[in-house]
């Protein structure tokens, strides 16, 4: 028996869900779940270590890792063929605020 998914933390929604071609009318849809923009928000974007990753979302550096290729793959699979990007959907939970110190952000959420 498959063991149960768990909920990756992640700090915020996207503030953009969709990415289109420039000048491409009808094109095909890749879905990208938010966990995964997570994760390429992190590594890519913040330039954090798949550990660290792993510690901030809640989870193992190997789902992290996983869910990374995940969305490399999609987000590759857009730029080469011109397809939209859309963000939704995905097993995840908006953080609490108590993951501070691994992000180190002290936001609103956070108990201090």
């Amino acid at each position: 028996m498959a063991r149960p998914i768990r909920c990756r933390r992640i700090c915020s929604t996207p503030k953009y869900d969709c990415f289109v071609p420039y000048k491409k009318k009808s094109t095909e849809q890749v879905f990208v779940t938010v966990d995964e923009f997570e994760a390429i928000r992190l590594i890519d974007y913040e330039k954090k270590t798949h550990e660290q990753c792993a510690g901030q979302m809640g989870i193992s550096r190997t789902t992290v890792t996983e869910i990374y290729e995940r969305a490399r793959t999609k987000i590759a699979n857009c730029i080469v063929n011109g397809k939209t990007l859309c963000i939704s959907g995905g097993n995840y939970k908006l953080c609490d605020g108590s993951a501070w110190k691994r992000c180190g952000k002290k936001c609103s959420k956070a108990v201090q």
